[in-house]
């Protein structure tokens, strides 16, 4: 039996693939730093590991975390999360096939399935996910493949019906996949609701320490699965060792940082929807928001990101975004460090011009875990005076 075996998140989450070293005894497996795996006999594997491409202990350890923390059977570990995207997309789809996407998912995203996917023949159509209707009109029988939700999304924090999509999708033999990014699987599970596939930038908030780039995907269906699994041998997108190592160490800490999150991206929300200088604050936690009901169904807490919409444009945005001292001005996001981005330029630049873009107004703030009357006074200097 396994060791997580009926045992609750805060548990799975450090034992889950954890078991120690039998030869030591060492509480924390080792990092199998290896390309190959001396064989007992030609053919004759040991432990079924051949060469680290096709499998690596440490990889495997990661790969049990994340299914186990999702509630699923089979996960997948990759270098990154747009590359866990790319093997999941180049194992469901063929030229002349459709995706039907949410209107606000991270730009990578858009790029990916536009550009890349979309140069080998394969056609998207984007549509406000929070109209059930809308998603519907969208499907083109026999030839959408695949439901692609992101909740909440990047970076105006809609929130998406993924039981209420889940059904659409599976009415029209569509493949649902979440996006689960900035929830985490310690807040939202999308398996649980009904969803085919989650997919992760292990990078964000499962990492949690802005130390290590990395994706996965956990599903429930064997076929899938293999198929998954035969892209990520055959193009060769696997998370290299020390990267799998690091990101066990982020996750095992993972529901106690997103209580520390939540808390504070609440506090911070609360505060700056009082602001005489901020238009408007995207945050679920907060009863204005139009998809804070639903997020309290399908969410256990909020989580830590937040935009705001400056009332003085794109200038006010600009000023604001580098005018911070503890929130750093970077890419990326779900670190232990709070950072501000600029959207229109940073992490969404590449939807300009399309439905996806970002307003020049629009301010994302990926709120940490330090003390936070250190980060309401950083947001009081850098905003204008009352």
């Amino acid at each position: 039996m396994s060791t997580t075996e009926n045992k609750k998140f805060n548990t799975i989450a450090i034992h889950a693939g954890q078991e120690f070293d039998p030869s030591t005894g060492a509480v924390i497996p080792p990092i199998y730093q290896t390309s190959t795996y001396v064989q007992e006999s030609i053919g004759v594997l040991r432990g079924g590991y051949e060469y680290s491409r096709g499998g690596n202990p440490t990889r495997t350890s990661l790969e049990t975390m994340l299914a186990a923390l999702e509630g699923g059977k089979h996960g997948l570990s990759f270098a990154s999360g747009l590359a866990a995207e790319d093997s999941l997309l180049r194992a469901v789809l063929v030229p002349g096939d459709h995706v039907v996407l949410g209107n606000d998912v991270y730009g990578g995203t858009h790029r990916l399935i536009n550009r890349v996917h979309g140069a080998w023949g394969v056609r998207n159509t984007t549509v406000e996910m929070s109209d059930l209707a809308a998603v519907e009109a969208a499907i083109i029988p026999g030839e959408t493949k695949i439901l692609w939700v992101e909740t909440p999304s990047n970076p105006l924090m809609k929130i998406s019906d993924v039981a209420g999509l889940v059904e659409v999708g599976h009415r029209h033999g569509v493949l649902v996949v979440v996006d689960n990014t900035f929830a985490s699987p310690a807040l939202q599970q999308p398996l649980a609701l009904g969803a085919d596939v989650v997919v992760h930038s292990t990078t964000k908030y499962l990492g949690g320490h802005s130390d290590v780039i990395g994706g996965g995907l956990v599903m429930n269906d064997d076929d899938l699965a293999e198929k998954t699994a035969f892209i990520q041998f055959a193009a060769g997108p696997v998370s290299a060792p020390l990267d799998a190592w690091l990101t066990v160490r982020g996750i095992k800490t993972l529901a106690v940082r997103m209580e520390r999150h939540s808390s504070n991206a609440l506090t911070i929300a609360r505060y700056l929807q009082t602001h005489p200088a901020i238009e408007k604050v995207y945050y679920p936690g907060l009863e204005s928001h139009p998809g804070h009901e639903l997020a309290k169904r399908q969410m256990s807490a909020f989580g830590g990101m937040l935009s705001l919409a400056f009332k003085g444009g794109e200038s006010a945005a600009r000023l604001f975004a580098e005018s911070m001292e503890l929130f750093q001005l970077a890419e990326s996001l779900g670190g232990v460090e709070s950072l501000v981005n600029y959207p229109s330029e940073m992490t969404h630049a590449s939807v300009r011009g399309t439905e996806l873009e970002v307003a020049t107004n629009i301010v994302r703030l990926s709120v940490g875990i330090e003390d936070i009357d250190d980060l309401l006074a950083d947001l009081a200097q850098a905003l204008p005076a009352e």
